[in-house]
């Protein structure tokens, strides 16, 4: 799919705008990809929904010769932990369902990324990091290492690896590539935000030693995570709820003197413009119309939160997949073109370039 002139992603060079496709180490080469085929997204064949498909499928199948070892609860009702459970458990009938689904799952993934790869910004990729919630799973991590396998076979020269972090704090700790490094002096912690469709995590993120390149060893100090879709509030009592989060935050590493940067980073889905605003792809945010003209998340947060400590706030926002990405690069000098995947309630996804240099920063 390539870029059309008018899209927003094009104008976004400078180093320090929302969106930026230069960052101090790497080139975003693509992001937010909304690859189709003549059956839709391509994304949708490799979602939390889709491994929920493949599992239920095989449960329906086994009902009609015999008893369900899943038992009866609801398949969207199992929740990561249970689906491990059986898949490490005694009873081996469970644990063969389980990775009949993880099966035919990796086949599906393993077709989306041989799709993502024929794009033109995606040739050349060596190594594809998967994130998001699915990953942080037994389970998850199987159908990735499967997914491999798959591809391998098919000679598609490709690594596909879990992501190194956890994710929700992967959302979190890739903050602190979206500035340059010389903004954070004198300082020893960053507030990151992550907003989801269901959850929005807060948290404080420590730089690490300065003499350990790239943030190798960044790290998330404290955070705090809302699960707005319980409540359903507005958009409005979202970032209120949001901004209370980071003042307690922002309290906490005072407190402990570790003297916070006057910087948010927020990692957002969809495609964020260089004023901060949504272009697109923000359809599940809490409240909605998120996207409209009238409303930018960071002058939101900056309004609520306009200093910290003795300095006027100063927020950077970028999409969430990328965001998620920017926290393995220390992790990716040994290769120069690399992407993630995030599996969620979507597929996010993102293609970098490490920049000359990276290596020694």
């Amino acid at each position: 799919m390539a870029k059309s002139s008018s899209d927003p992603r094009d104008e976004v060079n400078a180093p320090l705008a929302h969106g930026a496709l230069n960052l101090p180490l790497v080139t975003i080469d693509d992001y937010n990809n909304e690859l189709r085929d003549k059956d839709g997204f391509v994304g949708d064949n490799a979602n939390k929904k889709t491994f929920q498909l493949k599992l239920d499928d095989w449960r329906k199948r086994i009902r009609k010769v015999g008893d369900d070892p899943l038992g009866k609860a609801a398949t969207e009702k199992l929740s990561k932990k249970k689906i491990d459970a059986f898949l490490k458990g005694e009873d081996m009938e469970a644990a063969a369902l389980v990775m009949g689904a993880v099966e035919d799952f990796a086949q599906d993934f393993a077709d989306v990324i041989g799709k993502f790869l024929k794009d033109k910004r995606w040739t050349k990729t060596e190594r594809i990091v998967v994130g998001g919630g699915f990953r942080q799973s037994r389970f998850g991590e199987l159908a990735i290492a499967r997914t491999m396998v798959i591809l391998k076979v098919a000679g598609v020269d490709v690594e596909v690896v879990p992501i190194a972090h956890h994710p929700d704090e992967a959302g979190l700790i890739g903050a602190v590539h979206l500035m340059p490094r010389w903004m954070f002096k004198g300082h020893e912690v960053i507030l990151a935000v992550d907003i989801g469709g269901t959850n929005v995590r807060a948290g404080v993120v420590k730089f690490g030693k300065d003499d350990v390149p790239n943030f190798a060893d960044a790290s998330v100090w404290e955070s705090a995570i809302w699960r707005h879709a319980d409540d359903e509030p507005s958009r409005t009592a979202t970032i209120e709820k949001l901004a209370a989060m980071l003042r307690d935050l922002i309290g906490k590493a005072e407190k402990a003197n570790l003297k916070p940067a006057p910087i948010i980073g927020i990692a957002c889905p969809g495609i964020i413009k260089a004023d901060g605003s949504i272009e697109r792809g923000g359809q599940n945010l809490p409240g909605g119309n998120w996207e409209s003209d009238s409303f930018n998340l960071p002058a939101a947060l900056m309004k609520a939160i306009p200093e910290i400590g003795d300095d006027s706030t100063f927020v950077m926002m970028h999409n969430d997949a990328v965001v998620q990405g920017l926290s393995q690069i220390p992790f990716m000098n040994d290769v120069s073109r690399w992407a993630v995947l995030t599996i969620g309630t979507g597929l996010g996804n993102a293609h970098f370039t490490n920049r000359e240099g990276t290596k020694a920063r």
